[in-house]
């Protein structure tokens, strides 16, 4: 057991015999010879007072000395005690959501026996759907965007601070987009780095990555020579921003096998922010964007101009698009990424972002299906039925006005859909949502215009209330749907016989 678990655990027991003999803090204090402020940071769990102090407050409390140093807890708390242990909470970023573990021992000591329910509850739920610390960590990282509306002023204007600065030193267009040799120079020459783009391309083992990272004297970047110069520009740009940023705790792959702190997940994630901003500026994306939502009919061919403008992926744009539209334009929305692996029926929703509170499927751990109707899944299977394309501008582009059927909630969607460069059997859709409301049609112009595709949506197959006839799309019967009706039937037949 950890110093601070005993703290906080020893911190716990003191605040629940105190309110249990009905003392105030400062009464409690009072009969201790100890300040208020003091015992605050004990109970808190930030300090473990020494033993002449601890015969005070087990004499104030009428305890037991030995009983208020135990670290074993009464059995309705057992499972506070082995949740506060556990690696998932001793490693959760309390600090990044404006509070510390110590308030959180505040909140479930309050009715500690229900907490105790409670979090064995979750965990429980946690080991059935066998959710790892690693889903946990990302979780965390995603609320932590979502709550700041995914936008952070200090990386954007280190992103413009490096723009301006290696800009000068090493000749970088002011306003065009940098090209992939002169990031590489800077990268280099600035931070004495080596790159090989051949070693990943020889190994089998390694050909499913994007980059590997291995810090020595001289830094060593490994990139795999089959990805696109759009994206070798996006993790030079990423290095540059680990090294601008001076973040030091990090992935060493572009996808890490194993997250070991939520820092590495925040520096990770920071990063790429940076690299996003670096690629595509702040001021010149804002222009493009105002000049896309003025248009008075939908034309993919904008948005494919502004890939090639930057030189970017779709989900590069559609993600930075996720940073600056809720802070500059007042729109709430949703980033969603799905996979597709060809020949199968399978769709999986791989990484999402919900600012808007969309009613994401909600079969992820239950192996529902997703609804066919979901613009992401529409734009899979055109690309599955199209195959392999040699260039971005002949991806299957697509926009759709989605209404839930339960909730009749409505988005204006927009998305891509591409085949993965080195998983050759896989597809990937991006799309980015705008929810509908009376205020969207003043940002963008294009909102009613008659051409754009309408459809009702729901979450699930299986919770779909559609019949054959007006879903040829479905995957599977609507088991949990009929089953719900099942037992409203049951629950109306009891109530019959009263």
């Amino acid at each position: 057991m950890s110093l601070d678990l005993i703290n906080i655990i020893f911190g716990m027991k003191v605040r629940q015999a105190r309110l249990d003999a009905g003392l105030t803090l400062t009464e409690f204090a009072v009969l201790c010879d100890l300040s208020p402020s003091y015992l605050t940071e004990i109970e808190k769990g930030r300090k473990y007072p020494r033993t002449d102090k601890i015969v005070k407050m087990a004499q104030a409390l009428n305890r037991d000395y030995d009983d208020l140093v135990s670290i074993k807890l009464s059995p309705s708390l057992t499972y506070l005690e082995s949740t506060l242990s556990s690696s998932a909470v001793q490693r959760f970023p309390f600090e990044e959501f404006g509070f510390e573990a110590g308030d959180l021992v505040n909140l479930l000591t309050r009715k500690p026996d229900n907490a105790s329910a409670l979090l064995h509850g979750i965990l429980d739920v946690g080991r059935r759907y066998d959710l790892s610390e690693e889903e946990f960590l990302r979780a965390a990282l995603r609320s932590y965007q979502e709550i700041h509306e995914n936008y952070f002023p200090d990386l954007e204007e280190a992103a413009v601070q490096c723009r301006a600065e290696l800009g000068d030193k090493y000749g970088w267009p002011e306003k065009e987009r940098v090209p992939l040799s002169a990031l590489i120079t800077a990268l280099t020459a600035e931070y004495d780095y080596i790159i090989d783009d051949e070693a990943i391309s020889r190994s089998v083992e390694l050909s499913g990555y994007r980059s590997i990272f291995l810090q020595a004297k001289k830094p060593k970047l490994f990139i795999n020579g089959a990805l696109y110069s759009r994206q070798v520009r996006f993790l030079i740009a990423r290095e540059l921003g680990y090294q601008y940023l001076g973040l030091k705790e990090r992935s060493t792959a572009s996808t890490p096998d194993h997250i070991h702190t939520f820092q590495q997940l925040l520096n990770d994630f920071r990063a790429a922010y940076f690299a996003g901003a670096l690629l595509m500026p702040r001021v010149q994306i804002l222009e493009d964007l105002q000049a896309f939502f003025a248009l008075s009919a939908w034309d993919p061919a904008f948005l494919l101009g502004m890939l090639s403008k930057y030189n970017i992926t779709p989900e590069m744009l559609l993600y930075r698009m996720s940073e600056l539209v809720p802070q500059f334009f007042g729109v709430k929305l949703h980033f969603l990424r799905f996979h597709h692996p060809a020949g199968t029926s399978d769709y999986h929703l791989i990484k999402q972002l919900n600012m808007n509170r969309l009613l994401v499927p909600s079969g992820i751990g239950l192996d529902e299906h997703h609804c066919r109707r979901w613009l992401s899944v529409r734009l899979l299977r055109e690309i599955a039925e199209i195959g392999p394309l040699q260039n971005v501008e002949d991806m299957p582009t697509g926009i759709q006005r989605s209404e839930f059927l339960d909730s009749r909630d409505q988005f204006l969607c927009i998305g891509f859909a591409r085949q993965l460069v080195l998983s050759p059997g896989v597809y990937s859709s991006v799309l980015i949502g705008f929810r509908i409301d009376a205020d969207l049609k003043n940002t963008i112009q294009f909102l009613n215009d008659p051409s754009i595709h309408r459809e009702l949506i729901g979450e699930t197959c299986e919770r779909c209330p559609l019949t054959p006839d007006q879903c040829h799309l479905r995957a599977v019967e609507p088991s949990i749907l009929e089953a719900k009706e099942r037992d409203r039937a049951r629950r109306l037949a009891i109530n019959m016989l009263q």
